[in-house]
């Protein structure tokens, strides 16, 4: 795909979805990018990024839902300073040059709570299958605004070296672990244009 800013997940079941039909929006502040390595083989580094957009189309069919996403690689968060702008440079993750990590999926199969989701994951211009496994926490009413939100939570793992980041030698481990903490909310009722 020539655009690596956006990121889309089709589903591939036509089963009927618990979630209105629309465009559901990211609600950011409910909603993580995590990851885990191995330091020296004998400790873990945990970080997040930051900053993340994505959207939710839900049709009618599981046929009809697309999730479209795009994470800035600069904005890496593992809690040091200085390891994050090191990380960011062009000796490890070269932003410049690899500003985004996108992913599309290519099927999805499960139910009720439990799903997987193939697809492929991109960061710069290396393309590599990946597989989710994606857990639905439901849908809640949030009391404050009225609104209605739903939850999933995506974990896996992906090789540095399949992407070309085989920086560190033996310092970093190879498998980075992934795990996403979704929340989108269910757009508003047409209603109020029909008054």
């Amino acid at each position: 795909m020539a655009d690596n800013n956006s990121l889309t997940t089709t589903t591939t079941s036509t089963s009927a979805l618990p979630l209105a039909p629309g465009a559901w929006t990211l609600d950011p502040l409910h909603s993580a990018v995590n990851f885990t390595i191995r330091h020296l083989g004998i400790a873990k580094v945990r970080g997040r990024f930051a900053k993340v957009e994505a959207d939710l189309q839900v049709g009618e069919t599981l046929d009809g839902v697309q999730v479209s996403a795009t994470i800035a690689l600069a904005s890496i968060d593992t809690g040091n300073a200085d390891r994050d702008a090191h990380t960011r440079s062009a000796d490890l993750l070269d932003v410049e040059r690899r500003p985004t990590m996108t992913f599309r999926s290519t099927g999805v199969s499960g139910a009720d709570e439990d799903w997987s989701m193939e697809g492929e994951l991109t960061i710069g211009d290396v393309t590599r299958p990946v597989t989710l496994d994606v857990e639905f926490g439901g849908v809640v009413d949030v009391p404050a605004d009225g609104s209605r939100h739903a939850g999933f939570e995506a974990t896996g793992e992906i090789r540095r070296s399949d992407f070309g980041l085989d920086f560190g030698g033996g310092m970093l481990g190879d498998v980075v672990k992934l795990q996403l903490d979704m929340q989108f909310v269910e757009p508003r009722e047409p209603q109020d244009q029909a008054g």
